[in-house]
């Protein structure tokens, strides 16, 4: 499908036209150079021996490339403050009175051994976008808020804090850092006793948009350059405890077992077959399977295995579940080993991308001869939260190979750049009135 056939299927999709620019606007092209030099020189904190970063939030690494994302906030003009949550937040001000800010970025922390990219493009995007408009002297109406959320991988702290709040067991959870997040906020500047100043309530702010690497393959694969994210997964996860019953492996007969990982095995090739078989997106994954009590020579007598399932539709994993359950059911039955589903925790709700923001985020793409794509994001990402309190978009642009929380992590330069004035153009059209 071509370029003009993808947009006209998204407008369609969506029911809106496409919104307006000002002619002068499609010569405003993000820097790709640039924006390698600032990801190059972000990776030096935190830098780990096979390339990528170890730049776990509230390290000493995390709060050195704080103060970098700070120094080129300023660079670009922006007014430079950390909320009571740690967020680092760049401000300039808009040109009408008592309009709220448009808010886009993303996170510059990091997994243990992770890439350059995951979350860094989003920031340093936001920050060209800035760089952009200071050096072409544009006074948006809105004003602009860039920003750098804190301990994304730790459980999107930053923004959870801005859009929900924290939970006091919240605070008290040890992160990777080995600080718990209350004392971890405080390292990086924050203030965990007066997290409520970091809120932000619906209407608060005009948007929110968040540049990432897709993560995956699929832009890469299909050699296109923009993803434009429809929304954001929900993820359920379960514990599947299985009873058979243990028993010696040499003098047990084959017909008289009832074993229990023996009715994992067809269970977990049962889970595949049915996220496979069925219409749509949803995957449903076995990561884990411990047999007890684990021993060579006895038959297991119990296995514990996990089940996660994501999809875009809360309905649709719930679907899922319900076939992997009969399916167990009638397992359980024929191998007289009882399965049970514990559910462990709804770690997200799908979060579903505002139609408005899809709708400007193509045009903008369109606009300026980018192909793109309308998809669902498989992680989870601050955007998910934002959702909660405004009108909130997501671009994904390609990762070489669909690689990412490992050293080798690729974002091309020009594929950085081409996300990062999908951007500007997006926060100009909604700076323009797009959702009004």
């Amino acid at each position: 499908m071509n370029r003009l056939l993808i947009a006209l299927a998204i407008f369609l999709s969506v029911q809106f036209a496409a919104p307006t620019f000002a002619d002068d606007r499609p010569a405003l092209q993000a820097d790709p150079m640039r924006m390698e030099a600032r990801i190059a020189a972000l990776s030096k904190f935190g830098a780990n021996p096979e390339g990528g970063v170890s730049r776990v939030a509230f390290t000493d690494a995390d709060i050195s490339g704080r103060d970098y994302i700070k120094s080129l906030m300023r660079e670009a003009g922006l007014s430079v403050r950390v909320d009571t949550a740690g967020n680092v937040i760049g401000r300039r001000e808009g040109s009408v009175a008592d309009l709220p800010p448009i808010m886009f970025g993303s996170h510059i922390d990091s997994v243990p051994g992770g890439g350059n990219y995951d979350g860094d493009v989003g920031v340093i995007g936001a920050i060209e976008v800035a760089n952009l408009l200071h050096e072409n002297d544009i006074v948006t109406r809105h004003p602009l808020e860039v920003v750098s959320f804190t301990d994304e991988e730790g459980g999107l702290i930053g923004s959870l804090a801005m859009a929900k709040g924290l939970r006091e067991t919240t605070l008290d959870v040890v992160s990777h850092s080995g600080l718990t997040i209350r004392d971890g906020i405080r390292k990086v500047g924050g203030d965990p006793d007066n997290l409520d100043a970091a809120r932000r309530r619906p209407g608060d702010l005009a948007a929110f948009i968040e540049l990432h690497i897709e993560q995956g393959a699929i832009l890469h694969e299909e050699n296109i350059d923009i993803g434009v994210v429809e929304g954001i997964v929900g993820i359920n996860w379960w514990d599947v405890v299985i009873d058979g019953f243990a028993n010696h492996a040499g003098t047990t007969p084959m017909d008289r077992r009832r074993d229990a990982m023996v009715t994992a095995a067809e269970l977990t090739l049962a889970i595949n077959r049915i996220a496979n078989d069925m219409p749509g997106r949803q995957v449903a994954t076995v990561g884990r399977i411990r047999a007890e009590p684990g021993a060579p020579n006895v038959i297991p007598g119990r296995v514990i295995m996990s089940l996660e399932i994501r999809d875009l539709d809360a309905g649709k994993i719930r679907q899922v579940f319900d076939a992997i359950d009969a399916e167990a059911a009638r397992i359980a039955e024929g191998r007289e080993t009882p399965v049970r589903f514990e559910p462990i925790d709804v770690a997200s709700e799908p979060a579903p991308t505002d139609t408005s923001m899809r709708r400007i985020i193509a045009a903008a793409s369109d606009r300026l001869a980018l192909s793109f794509k309308l998809m669902p994001s498989g992680a989870g990402h601050d955007a998910q939260d934002m959702t909660h309190i405004a009108p909130t978009g997501m671009i994904f642009v390609p990762s070489v190979d669909g690689i990412s929380h490992s050293p080798q992590e690729f974002t091309s330069p020009r594929d950085m750049a081409n996300g990062a004035t999908v951007l500007l153009h997006a926060v100009l059209a909604i700076d323009d009135g797009a959702l009004e």
